[in-house]
């Protein structure tokens, strides 16, 4: 009698079957093929189960994430190295569809936590600079080079790692040290060290306090005023783009910021940009099933073109069921009216062929 799969190895089983089928696919398209052998490669090294084919929260069945989509994601679990091989994180690849040709990838932390540690949002920013910061990757075209950027990955992540672990230790050190001087005669009692002062609600919207990561030449972005509700905070903010190339920098910049960052959805987002007749266009949920979709639709419906909007959402503990996209499509359409881009002539719609991201 044949033994019974439990549910975990028949998702595993799905998954494996399904990335092997689009690498079928993959391989017959000349100008994929590279990319279909690159992940073939990655599976040897990390092992077959390490990589899934990503899907968007709203994503149903097992179709293809480039099936109305031309960029292909794939998610790569990774492991620290020894001896913190116990430890793993999850990285998105975004692979553009002039990769490797002219475009380089893009990675992203999946993991909101490594080990017991919060990833925070230095580290999550280098990791989306991987193939644009000096200390990352260099990428030439042409060439696949999405080993070398996980790689680079793993080696900050351990550095980071062991970086908490050595802070962590040191804290118990000094509580130890706390413990005994403050200790009272014959009862062993210390006094407890003061609490954070509380963030009040300015200080969460971040509206007025400046980012501390440099944004790409010529880019300004504009902030709407925060919209509350049920304690409940949504913030949009816009700005004008001349090339998709900027987009990773720009949500780079947003999440050097910790008051964005720790947000529950930070950076909920669209964009379309038109380059040489064609339009460019892509967007993301950010965790917020289904709002980046919306937030292209109201480009759309804005014929809104060279134009970035990202919407920051707070959750103040109170689900706000369907009202939660109406409060985004808001902020978002304030902040694009802040910046006037709801009349200006550089931003309206151009006929030209469309292509997503």
């Amino acid at each position: 009698m044949p033994r019974s799969l439990s549910p975990s190895s028949i998702d595993e089983a799905d998954y494996l079957l399904e990335l092997q089928n689009f690498l079928a696919e993959l391989s017959q398209n000349p100008d994929r093929e590279p990319v279909a052998s690159e992940i073939e490669v990655l599976q040897s090294i990390y092992g077959d189960n390490a990589i899934r084919l990503w899907h968007p929260p709203t994503s149903n069945g097992k179709k293809s994430p480039n099936s109305t989509d031309h960029t292909i994601r794939y998610e790569v679990l990774l492991r620290l190295s020894s001896p913190h091989e116990d430890v793993s994180l999850k990285v998105l690849v975004s692979l553009p569809e002039a990769y490797p040709k002219t475009s380089p990838p893009q990675l992203q932390l999946l993991s909101k936590y490594i080990g017991p540690f919060g990833a925070d949002s230095n580290l999550f920013g280098s990791i989306l600079r991987t193939y644009i910061s000096v200390s990352g990757v260099e990428w030439s075209e042409d060439t696949v080079c999405v080993f070398d950027g996980l790689q680079n990955v793993l080696d900050r992540c351990v550095a980071w790692y062991e970086e908490k672990l050595s802070a962590e230790k040191a804290g118990e050190l000094v509580r130890d040290d706390a413990k005994g001087d403050h200790a009272g005669p014959g009862n062993g009692t210390r006094q407890d060290l003061p609490n954070p002062p509380a963030v009040d609600e300015d200080q969460i919207s971040g509206v007025n306090d400046p980012v501390p990561a440099v944004l790409p030449a010529g880019v300004q972005l504009y902030v709407a005023e925060p919209i509350t509700d049920r304690k409940s905070a949504f913030v949009g903010r816009a700005c004008r783009i001349q090339h998709p190339s900027e987009i990773p920098l720009i949500l780079s910049h947003l999440m050097s910021d910790r008051r964005i960052s720790r947000a529950a959805h930070p950076i909920i987002n669209a964009w379309r940009c038109q380059v040489d007749g064609i339009l460019h266009q892509d967007n993301d949920d950010d965790g917020e099933t289904a709002a980046g979709g919306r937030l292209a639709h109201l480009l759309q419906i804005l014929e809104v073109n060279n134009v970035l909007v990202v919407v920051t959402r707070y959750f103040g503990g109170i689900h706000l069921g369907p009202d939660r996209f109406k409060h985004i499509n808001q902020a978002a359409r304030n902040a694009l009216d802040l910046g006037g881009f709801l009349d200006a002539p550089e931003t309206r719609k151009h006929v030209g062929r469309a292509k997503k991201h």
